[in-house]
């Protein structure tokens, strides 16, 4: 991939208010990604439409199944809202098992309690 160069946060902010095309959108959160920075990334996923894109929703899928193997809850909301999915309770579940091996035990109590309004 051509190196891309991130930009500074108000350039970023710009970009993701402003009309930014696919493509562009995409390489953007592909440079983020490669920088370990996932959850700027995912502003610029949602930006690239994964609706539209399946480049787009198959990098948030990925990142999903990240969250779900690290015990990580925000990156897990973030995806998930990004792809305008409430992820079920039996994945907060395993998310909190995950956690727990992880010893993140704020994740593990979030997960918890978001397993619990899923299932409502």
């Amino acid at each position: 991939m051509a190196n891309v160069k991130l930009p500074d946060p108000l350039s970023r902010r710009h970009l993701l208010d402003g009309d930014l095309e696919s493509a562009k959108a995409l390489a953007l959160a592909q440079a983020y990604l490669e920088d370990d920075r996932e959850v700027e990334a995912i502003d610029f996923l949602a930006a690239a439409g994964p609706d539209s894109n399946a480049e787009a929703r198959e990098i948030l899928l990925q990142l999903q199944a990240v969250a779900l193997e690290r015990g990580d809850v925000f990156l897990m909301r973030m995806a998930s809202m990004a792809l305008d999915e409430e992820p079920s309770a039996e994945t907060w579940h395993s998310l909190a098992e995950a956690a727990t091996r992880a010893g993140r035990l704020q994740d593990v109590e979030t997960a918890k309690r978001l397993a619990t309004v899923g299932a409502e």
